[in-house]
């Protein structure tokens, strides 16, 4: 068993106000939480990894370079591998969510970009 307290996890803040949170995982999927502030979006990008994304409070849109939707609290959306997307706080209040990376990832997709 490895547990990780969410106090003690590692954290990184790719940008003000938005918060991302390293709880348990493995090479083979990352769960991080992370929270927006409203407004708030995430450049357009892709990944390796597959991704769902759960909204635990707030709303958000994910964005992709052919559709739009709007999720909810408890909503939820995969994004397949490769596929370019963006994710923005369209609410009025801080939004939280819980992204599933597989094959798992860690803060250096964020740290280590050169756009």
């Amino acid at each position: 068993m490895k547990p990780v307290r969410f106090d003690n996890a590692d954290t990184y803040e790719p940008d003000e106000g938005w918060r991302r949170v390293s709880l348990a995982g493995s090479d083979q999927f990352t769960f991080e939480w992370f929270e927006k502030p409203p407004g708030h979006s995430s450049p357009m990008h892709d990944h390796e990894n597959e991704q769902v994304c759960v909204v635990l409070e707030g709303e958000i849109t994910v964005f992709t370079e052919n559709d739009d939707v709007r999720l909810k609290q408890h909503d939820s959306v995969l994004l397949e591998s490769g596929e370019p997307h963006r994710v923005e706080n369209t609410g009025d209040e801080r939004a939280v969510a819980i992204d599933v990376f597989a094959p798992g990832r860690g803060f250096d997709f964020w740290t280590d970009r050169t756009e």
